[in-house]
């Protein structure tokens, strides 16, 4: 569940969120995976809930690092992009076409930044899920 089902594609923002929204699936339903996972009194014998617990982590834990990379990706593509615009706008600083498509560029850039910030509250609240059922 971790790797998308297409790659990540950092030139078009809304396939960039709705990829990352598919990679996001397991977070999503942590409560349910946890629910489906976790036995009840009358099954514990049955299932070893501490290997499907770790196994659970185990998957979320990869998830995870696979959404970070894929965004770390595609800001370090995008700063790259914007890099060479702003290089092409100091050669012709007239030229409207280089300087809109460098305001699209960075605007882009500032949104994938920003989605580091999501993952850091959708990994905060898996985990804290994660961890609190566990003690109950």
């Amino acid at each position: 569940m971790a790797a998308p089902d297409r790659a990540l594609n950092c030139e078009d923002f809304a396939m960039f969120q709705e990829v990352l929204k598919v990679m996001r699936t397991i977070d999503d339903r942590i409560v349910h995976a946890l629910n489906t996972t976790v036995p009840t009194v009358s099954f514990s014998g049955k299932v070893d809930a501490t290997q499907t617990c770790k196994e659970l982590y185990e998957s979320l834990m990869e998830a995870h690092l696979s959404r970070d990379k894929a965004i770390k990706t595609c800001i370090t593509e995008t700063s790259t992009v914007v890099g060479q615009l702003r290089e092409e706008r100091a050669k012709d600083s007239d030229n409207l076409s280089i300087i809109k498509q460098l305001r699209k560029e960075q605007t882009k850039l500032k949104l994938m930044q920003s989605e580091l910030n999501v993952e850091e509250v959708v990994n905060d609240r898996s985990l804290k899920i994660f961890f609190t059922a566990g003690i109950q």
